[in-house]
């Protein structure tokens, strides 16, 4: 009797442990330029890398024309590594970038193709991409064509020297703020108050952009920008933080942290699910987030 006490009781915790056992996700972020996926998604892929799941970032253009004062092969080779240091920063398993010309994306059967492949080759179960309205040609047509591969990843006879995938992955939106032909909808809203730090460090990976050329098309006076690494952290953040969420981002919030109080959140990153992958159910969003819901 005491021994078969010991196996039913053995087999249960067993069992148990299965069901408790979480899935690793595997997850994509599709952007246009090197550091595109990090502004906009930067906070919520440090979190689920440390959390154990497996994060990619994907520039499909070498970013080789963002720069007031250098371009062309010097320009790639140092936005590349400038990559690499943001994936080590965020803590993300890989940041690979493309080598297709920075200004001069379009969303070809070859462009595709480069994307279903690598959305099968990662495995994805979630993809992040860009909407097709924007100021920027290659930001539209990195959304179009992250939307061409959605469905046709399962699809076998495309693509045939990939493996297809068995199922759709979930396609999200990465945010943004223009309203034509309709605004951002924010399904999914995650506080990355506790990771700004680290998104930090992940944008200021790319020097090029974050204290030179961006600052260049703003208008901003060179002489303001600090050349020490404390410094230059401390004015990157200050930048970063003052963008304060709004009352339709906080209503997001309030929607998948009900017990936050939403006057004290200041860092949130937004989401909107694309009709043209897996359409995820509330519990799934939550399995897939983790952090929603945990303050």
């Amino acid at each position: 009797m005491k021994k078969l006490i010991l196996v039913l009781c053995f087999s249960f915790t067993f069992t148990m442990g299965q069901s408790q056992e979480k899935k690793v996700l595997n997850i994509l972020a599709i952007g246009a330029h090197p550091d595109d996926c990090d502004s906009k998604f930067g906070g919520t892929a440090a979190m689920l890398a440390k959390m154990g799941h497996n994060v990619k970032f994907l520039a499909l253009t070498n970013g080789d024309a963002g720069h007031q004062s250098m371009g062309g092969g010097p320009l790639a080779k140092r936005r590349r590594q400038e990559a690499k240091d943001a994936a080590k920063a965020l803590g993300i398993a890989e940041y690979e970038v493309l080598d297709n010309h920075d200004g001069e994306l379009f969303p070809t059967l070859a462009v595709r193709l480069e994307v279903i492949r690598r959305i099968r080759d990662w495995n994805a179960d979630i993809v992040l991409g860009l909407r097709t309205n924007d100021y920027h040609p290659d930001h539209r047509n990195a959304g179009a064509a992250v939307q061409d591969a959605a469905y046709m990843n399962i699809v076998p006879n495309v693509a045939p020297d990939t493996p297809p995938l068995e199922k759709n992955p979930v396609f999200l939106y990465m945010s943004d703020n223009f309203q034509k032909p309709y605004p951002f909808q924010k399904d999914i809203a995650v506080i990355v108050d506790e990771v700004i730090d680290t998104k930090v460090k992940g944008l200021a990976a790319h020097e090029s952009q974050m204290f030179e050329w961006l600052p260049w098309t703003n208008g901003t006076d060179p002489t303001t920008i600090p050349t020490g690494e404390k410094e230059r952290l401390a004015w990157l953040k200050e930048r970063w933080m003052g963008r304060k969420p709004d009352k339709s981002t906080l209503e997001a919030v309030k929607k998948w942290y009900p017990n936050v109080d939403v006057a004290n959140v200041k860092q949130v990153e937004v989401f909107e699910i694309c009709e043209y992958g897996k359409q995820p159910t509330a519990q799934e969003i939550k399995e897939m987030f983790p952090m929603l819901g945990s303050k």
